[in-house]
């Protein structure tokens, strides 16, 4: 009951978080095509609270359904006249059922990873997008067949280019070193890697493909989904937000792993000028 409470506050006090990136005069000064443009850019000057579905089937023996909210503010902060601090907070809210064979459903929070890119406000010479910092690996779960009680951290930074023909085009990595927690929870010594390139279409609309991919190296074991989305900037009432859909397609997975899932998205976005 109390991880269930603490669950709820969590994703209520981000919620509340969301309430405050909604709408402001500055946001209507921006077309779709921009603020779908910014959107593809993990770094931008931009305030943004998505709120993303997935869910992933035929899980485990008994093809188990993994469903995964995760929340997940992204806040940029002037700290010089050159450079950014881009605050990322990913929260995931899982409801799980037969997950790991006959075991029933679970429901609770994951673990919380924060990242902070530390980002030049102009881009290269030859046009790239640069970032990096630190990420950190929080032990927030509730439940032990959800995540594990260990703190981690290590680097993460990301690197792209966007075109004048409405290209966007880079790579996100991370890795996380678990150093500290329970030691009945096994170790974290995971890369991840997301390659992405999104086209422009035109009308707040964007495709999108990526991979989310990791390398767990205790189990030297690769998960590779490959994502494809379908995007919209759109007004509602006085708020700019952006839809978004697609599917998702497991290159590769560990044993037992999912096939295939769905993805939904629903943002809120506010400029910090």
């Amino acid at each position: 009951m109390r991880a269930h409470i603490r669950t709820w506050l969590a994703v209520a006090g981000l919620v509340i978080l969301g309430q405050a990136t909604m709408y402001s005069p500055a946001l209507a000064q921006e077309s779709a095509d921009e603020l779908a443009k910014k959107l593809s850019n993990p770094v931008a000057s931009m305030i943004s609270m998505p709120f993303q579905y997935n869910a992933d089937f035929n899980l485990g023996p008994e093809d188990g359904t993994k469903h995964l909210l995760n929340i997940q503010p992204v806040i940029p902060t002037s700290i010089s006249d050159d450079w950014n601090l881009i605050t990322r907070v990913i929260t995931p809210v899982v409801y799980q059922d037969d997950v790991f064979g006959n075991s029933g459903n679970q429901f609770g929070l994951g673990n919380i990873t924060p990242s902070f890119f530390f980002s030049p406000k102009e881009p290269t010479a030859s046009g790239w997008i640069l970032g990096a910092g630190p990420v950190f690996f929080l032990p927030t779960a509730t439940d032990d067949l959800i995540g594990v009680d260990k703190w981690g951290g290590g680097p993460t930074a990301v690197a792209l280019r966007q075109t004048d023909g409405g290209w966007t085009y880079g790579a996100l990595v991370n890795h996380i070193w678990s150093f500290a927690g329970s030691s009945h929870d096994p170790d974290v010594n995971n890369t991840f890697l997301q390659p992405f390139v999104a086209k422009a279409i035109g009308k707040g609309r964007t495709l999108t493909v990526n991979s989310e991919s990791s390398y767990d190296w205790e189990n030297e074991q690769w998960t590779i989904p490959l994502n494809f989305m379908y995007s919209r900037v759109a007004k509602v009432g006085n708020q700019m937000m952006s839809f978004a859909g697609g599917v998702r397609w497991y290159a590769e997975a560990p044993p037992d792993g999912p096939d295939w899932g769905i993805r939904l998205m629903v943002t809120f976005l506010k400029p910090t000028n």
